[in-house]
């Protein structure tokens, strides 16, 4: 429902927004694949292609024909990762920026996403909410979620899009004019989240990959309050299976892997996020994102 308008559930449309491939299936995995599954279109706009990323799986470095050319391996695996966690999925066509190193750390490079003017680097997205007119958006918090400089672009070009492709006098050549009614802030990294299965992993004898930043607080920061927990442990294993397709970056063996399912259902059967803008009345909290537009 937007300015009072209620659509069937068959047209229900999501967007998420996020920085490189990967990101997708870490942070609100299980969401999307439990609404593609109900029949939402679930779409996931990706501004960059990773372009500047390490192979973080041990088994895979040093893999020739992988380090020949990464970005082609990494849209082989955001492919495969939209294919099972059945979303659809577009690069926006920036290039990544990389994490620098170093204090003072280096300039980025020229030209790369965290570089670009937000009004100019919003319009690839504009054109695609126009084009999806989601319901709802993801997409991250102020803070990126961490302090990865594509990450914190990502909220400030987001939030730019929506407001560009509401606006009707802006880029008519973009498409007709659309206003999300919801805007969430994916929590997936949540000092909460962590606490409750570093004490159930404790609690039970097993080692907890989230001991160290639970008991080092500077690294919690100030994130936004939680207000909807969707319930979706039935898909936990789907989101970890598009997690593994992105071979390159994720370690089978390693944290994200480290907690059992069993446990994670008992604790944490569900995936957060915090509501930013809503033009529909709303009841807080929430157990869905499309609560009120039913």
């Amino acid at each position: 429902m937007v300015q009072g308008v209620a659509v069937t559930d068959s047209a229900l449309a999501m967007i998420a927004v996020h920085a490189h491939p990967d990101d997708e299936s870490s942070k609100g995995g299980a969401t999307m694949a439990k609404y593609a599954a109900e029949g939402v279109r679930v779409v996931v706009a990706t501004f960059t292609g990773g372009e500047r990323g390490d192979i973080l799986n041990p088994k895979l470095m040093g893999d020739a024909a992988i380090e020949r050319d990464l970005p082609a391996v990494r849209r082989r695996e955001m492919a495969e990762a939209a294919r099972i966690l059945g979303v659809e999925q577009h690069f926006l066509g920036f290039v990544d920026s990389g994490l620098p190193q170093g204090d003072p750390p280096p300039p980025l490079p020229e030209g790369s996403f965290a570089t670009l003017d937000p009004a100019e680097a919003a319009l690839p997205l504009v054109k695609l909410i126009r084009a999806v007119r989601p319901q709802v958006l993801t997409t991250y918090d102020p803070s990126g979620g961490y302090p990865h400089p594509d990450h914190i672009h990502t909220h400030t070009v987001s939030m730019k899009a929506l407001a560009i492709a509401a606006d009707p006098l802006a880029h008519p050549e973009l498409g007709e004019p659309h206003q999300v009614a919801k805007v969430y802030y994916d929590r997936a990294i949540s000092i909460d989240r962590a606490r409750a299965l570093d004490a159930a992993l404790r609690e039970r004898g097993l080692d907890s990959p989230y001991k160290d930043w639970v008991d080092d607080r500077r690294r919690h920061g100030e994130q936004p309050a939680v207000t909807t927990r969707v319930p979706v442990a039935d898909f936990f294993l789907v989101r970890d299976a598009a997690l593994r397709a992105h071979a390159t970056q994720v370690d089978p063996d390693g944290w994200f892997f480290a907690v059992p399912r069993e446990i994670e259902r008992a604790v944490w059967p569900h995936e957060d996020f915090a509501l930013a803008v809503s033009n529909v009345p709303v009841s807080l909290p929430e157990t869905d994102l499309f609560a009120g537009l039913r």
